[in-house]
């Protein structure tokens, strides 16, 4: 049993579920490129009032029904189904379709054909109106690409969301045009042994041309908390080890003390690969052979949602509502 168990891991991942999941509806979208999809997991109790909505990204070459859980290989970020279940939160996720993401770096003329800020807009939109989600509390988080497509959303659209959480996932460097102007509580991860989205910025001698460099992860976050105005006086707490035989270890870096006002955390990954950390959901040992190694200390959404939960899309002020 143990051999064969470990012949599994290696080639199919494990996910352990130990609490009920959010059940998922397929939603389907008419927008100016066609058809677009999306899944949504609806926590099965009546709402008692408006619910928070957290739209989860998923990386490049994979699916909405792959982040969610749904098909391989299992995904941390899966997780957030049991968290809408038990906290009464929309998911939604939405499928990025043919040719990926049109995020941060893409060109005038991919977003001409393909516009994903107006479609998660009007995922926003939807869930507002016809599931009664809480227009101010909406999250984004996304992983790689996906990352990269959560900082265009919060570049783009910042006044409809309350925090986002870009996960292994540089943003474009600071000469880069595409930069935030509107401050925005963010959650930034990475680890150091990622082998395909470098932490210290940059790209891999191997991305080639697939790849535009990126900003450091620690710059990346830097960023934000400029742009919010928040101290350079972090608190900084290391994230317990679970295996001691682990060869990678985890630290929380929160700038911002009040959870209900503006934060920036960065979570950095000693050791890590391009895998997003989780304790349930353990990706197979092949693909971490290629990409690096999996942190198991925690779950990458329950701290995400730890950050998020707190925090609400900031108001106009009352001279913008008498000017508007």
């Amino acid at each position: 049993m143990g051999f064969l168990h470990g012949i599994k891991t290696v080639f199919l991942g494990s996910a352990t579920v130990t609490a009920p999941c959010a059940p998922v509806t397929p939603l389907v979208l008419d927008r100016p490129e066609g058809p677009r999809h999306c899944l949504l997991g609806i926590p099965t109790a009546a709402a008692a009032g408006k619910r928070p909505l957290v739209i989860v990204l998923h990386g490049a070459g994979a699916s909405a029904e792959q982040v969610l859980g749904m098909a391989f290989p299992p995904s941390p970020l899966s997780v957030w189904l049991e968290i809408a279940e038990r906290e009464h939160v929309i998911v939604a996720a939405p499928d990025a379709g043919k040719g990926g993401w049109s995020e941060c770096f893409a060109g005038a003329a991919q977003v001409a054909k393909k516009d994903d800020v107006a479609f998660i807009d009007a995922i926003i939109s939807h869930a507002v109106a016809v599931h009664n989600a809480d227009e101010e509390r909406v999250y984004v988080i996304g992983v790689s690409r996906g990352g990269w497509m959560a900082y265009r959303i919060a570049m783009e659209i910042p006044q409809r969301l309350a925090a986002f959480s870009a996960v292994l996932a540089g943003m474009p460097p600071r000469s880069h045009p595409m930069q935030p102007r509107v401050p925005l509580s963010a959650l930034i991860v990475g680890g150091t042994g990622d082998r395909l989205i470098p932490y210290h910025g940059g790209k891999h001698w191997y991305a080639l041309g697939f790849m535009e460099p990126v900003n450091s992860i620690e710059d990346s976050a830097r960023v934000w908390r400029e742009l919010a105005g928040l101290p350079d006086t972090p608190d900084r707490t290391g994230i317990p080890r679970r295996h001691p035989l682990d060869k990678t270890c985890a630290a929380f870096t929160l700038w911002g003390r009040d959870p209900g006002q503006l934060q920036v955390g960065l979570i950095r990954i000693d050791g890590g690969g391009h895998a997003e950390p989780s304790i349930s959901r353990r990706y197979p040992g092949l693909i971490n052979k290629m990409v690096g190694a999996q942190n198991g200390d925690f779950e990458i959404a329950e701290i995400a949602w730890d950050f998020f939960r707190h925090k609400r899309a900031a108001r106009p002020a009352a001279q913008d509502l008498q000017q508007a």
